[in-house]
């Protein structure tokens, strides 16, 4: 499963080099970034972002169009969302842009606010993720690349505006100075959506009994906007790139309601803030060796309020005044948290003879963490804070990787080691009203293999491993402080992955060009952390081990010309409990409740070019999704007609896009509508998705 199916159509034959590149290969003229990974043993999907920067689609709806990842959000723009790889999900699965983890980059850890038109592709790492990454991954990862674009002076602006009083703005713009290679780019963001859509609901009529209605959401809104600038040196003799950047991104969200849409709250809201800068060089010697190093420094201020005094109704009516502050919580609640992480990334990587067969990386990667916080509510009754309390996490995760090509490129394999270690200290309060320190190190070991043979000059098949970890967060180990008790025993997350792939992809031809691909997955995971109840309180437990099994399989066809293009993908799933003692015990051999495990997506592209003006496109595109139903709870519990399930979902979108290009410029409108029949959709029980939704968008790049 790490082939895509994707056209490579709108890729650019004369990409520059990308900033963010350990790899040492010889490659052909004009081979982008993409088609390298694409022909790598790693086992990574590539996803080309050209057109979805047009449409209105953000990178969460992008990413639930590849096959084997699913993404399931709790509302509109800027709701929460999970993103799952090959059934293994939430922490298990980490977001990275250009090699810096996304939390450290400003943008939060939630890939699918990001604007989409800020990334240029997505490469999706199924399982098996290489050293450079450095991070403890047990499910995969998600790489957001950015334009890296360095030749000459750019500008680069998007608008658009859509249903339930949606706004996004981006833009950014670059200036090269060629006799000095001074480089300076920059680019903003900002976004605003009150997410007023319908919903069913139930509400008491004027007898006091619930009947469905349908309303609108009247406290969903979210705000958010964000700057960097960078400026630095590119391909001089002493550095190929020495770059500074400055960051700085805040965004705010209205909560509208509890887990599953049954409470309706009126004034709580959430904020985050994040500002930071980093410092990028890479150079390359003539001893073969190659070096990239990033190292940075990033303050986040998370806020969370619930001090409304009254009760709100789905209408936005204030029903009553309560007794004290709080709509979730009784008393209120007023916290904060300030987190300041350091990190580095450093890569070397030697080739001992130029575009030779054989290369060796090393890869080290030290994360330095602390956390504070501030209860007010609390401070303002004179009672002692336990988010004061002080936490800190180190780690340093290293790696060892041999890549080897053999037999005129056919073969390829990259065999890599990893070391993770993690020390991390914090404070629990106790009954006495003091501080105890506590404290936890950690030390494992991984390794896999990653294996490519090219069957021919258009049939390929890949096969790799990993023995994953996941090491526990210090919020898993340590608790809240609050509710959550402290879990010094948990052990890490492990899982054996497996995949195999066989990919294929005709050159064009009379009868156009066609793609497939297909592939199965296993993940073997062991001592799954899960949140569990404790009497009045909670803890993280090492509670689950479970098996996911899957196949996978796209295809597509364009073609002659590019008038036509169709593709569709699919994704099957098995993911059951191998538990037999402890808590989950006895549902072993159920299928793990809450996910869904058959998901298909299709597309269909027509293409008119010269309407108007010589270089001019006119592209229509349809697109559906397929999501099969799913139980709620263990299939084990309960009655067939008693068991809570969601439906099966088919949802269709329209976009009707004109693009005007020429030398220098690109220019492009798009109407664009997601949901086509209103169908009610949702991907968590009781929380409904957006109905229709009708936008426009207009781009511009220069």
């Amino acid at each position: 499963p790490a082939l895509s199916s994707a056209p490579q159509a709108t890729a650019s034959g004369d990409e520059a080099p990308t900033e963010y590149q350990e790899d040492v290969e010889v490659t052909t003229v004009g081979e982008t970034r993409a088609e390298r990974r694409r022909k790598s043993a790693e086992a990574v999907q590539v996803i080309e972002l050209e057109q979805a920067g047009m449409e209105t689609a953000d990178l969460g709806t992008a990413l639930s169009r590849a096959e084997g990842v699913d993404v399931r959000r709790a509302g509109g723009l800027g709701s929460s969302a999970r993103i799952s790889i090959a059934g293994l999900s939430d922490d298990q699965v980490r977001f990275f842009i250009d090699g810096v983890p996304l939390e450290l980059a400003g943008y939060g850890p939630d890939l699918a606010n990001v604007p989409v038109n800020l990334v240029q592709q997505l490469e999706v790492y199924q399982g098996v993720v290489p050293i450079r990454f450095g991070a403890d991954v047990l499910g995969g990862a998600v790489e957001l690349v950015t334009d890296q674009d360095v030749r000459g002076a750019g500008v680069a602006a998007s608008y658009e505006l859509g249903s339930f009083d949606t706004h996004r703005f981006t833009a950014s713009a670059r200036h090269l100075q060629e006799s000095t290679g001074l480089l300076v780019r920059a680019h903003g963001f900002y976004d605003d959506a009150r997410n007023n859509y319908p919903v069913n609901v139930e509400v008491a009529n004027d007898l006091g009994k619930p009947v469905p209605v349908e309303v609108r959401r009247f406290h969903d809104g979210y705000r958010a906007g964000g700057a960097s600038i960078e400026a630095g040196f590119v391909d001089q003799p002493w550095a190929r790139r020495l770059l500074v950047r400055g960051f700085i991104n805040a965004a705010g969200r209205d909560v509208q309601n509890d887990v599953d849409m049954e409470s309706p709250y009126g004034e709580v809201t959430s904020a985050e803030g994040s500002a930071g800068a980093t410092l990028r060089y890479s150079r390359s010697h003539d001893a073969g060796v190659t070096v990239d190093a990033v190292g940075g420094y990033t303050f986040r201020r998370n806020r969370f309020l619930d001090l409304g005094t009254c009760a709100y109704d789905w209408y936005g009516r204030c029903l009553a005044t309560l007794p004290q502050p709080g709509e979730i919580s009784e008393g209120g609640v007023e916290r904060y948290i300030n987190q300041h992480s350091a990190f580095a990334r450093l890569h070397a990587a030697w080739t001992p003879v130029p575009g030779g067969a054989h290369t060796l990386r090393l890869a080290l990667s030290p994360t330095f963490v602390t956390r504070s916080g501030e209860d007010r509510r609390l401070q303002a009754n004179n009672v002692l804070d336990p988010l004061s309390a002080g936490r800190g996490v180190t780690s340093l995760v290293t790696g060892v990787e041999y890549q080897v090509d053999a037999f005129d490129g056919r073969l390829q394999n990259i065999a890599f080691v990893k070391d993770y270690l993690q020390d991390v200290r914090a404070q629990k309060l106790l009954p006495s009203a003091e501080f105890l320190d506590l404290g936890r190190t950690a030390h494992e070991l991984g390794v896999g293999d990653s294996l490519r043979l090219r069957l021919g000059s258009t049939l390929s098949a890949k096969a790799s491993y990993e023995w994953a970890t996941r090491l526990p967060r210090p919020d898993e180990l340590f608790g809240d402080g609050l509710l959550i008790e402290d879990s010094l025993e948990l052990q890490p997350e492990t899982s054996h992955n497996f995949n195999l792939g066989l990919g294929y992809a005709s050159e064009p031809g009379r009868a156009g060009s066609f793609r497939a691909n297909a592939g199965g997955f296993a993940r073997l995971a062991e001592q799954l952390i899960f949140l569990t109840a404790r009497g009045s309180y909670y803890a993280y437990e090492n509670v689950v081990s479970a098996r996911s099994l899957g196949v996978l399989g796209a295809a597509g066809w364009t073609s002659p010309g590019r008038y036509l293009s169709l593709d569709g993908n699919a994704t099957w799933q098995d993911l059951r409990n191998t538990s037999s003692e402890g808590r989950y015990g006895a549902f072993q051999g159920q299928r793990l409740p809450n996910r869904p495990y058959l998901t298909a997506n299709g597309s269909a592209q027509g293409r008119l070019t010269g309407l108007l003006r010589f270089q001019d496109e006119l592209l229509v595109t349809w697109r559906t999704r397929y999501v099969d139903s799913f139980l709620v709870a263990w299939e084990g519990v309960g009655s067939q007609d008693s068991k809570l399930r969601i439906d099966s979902q088919l949802t269709h979108a329209l976009a009707l896009t004109y693009v005007i290009r020429d030398m220098t410029t690109r220019l492009s409108w798009t109407l664009d509508c997601q949901n086509l029949t209103n169908a009610r959709t949702f991907d968590f029980y009781g929380v409904q998705r957006p109905g229709r939704v009708i936008a426009a968008k207009f781009t511009l790049e220069r």
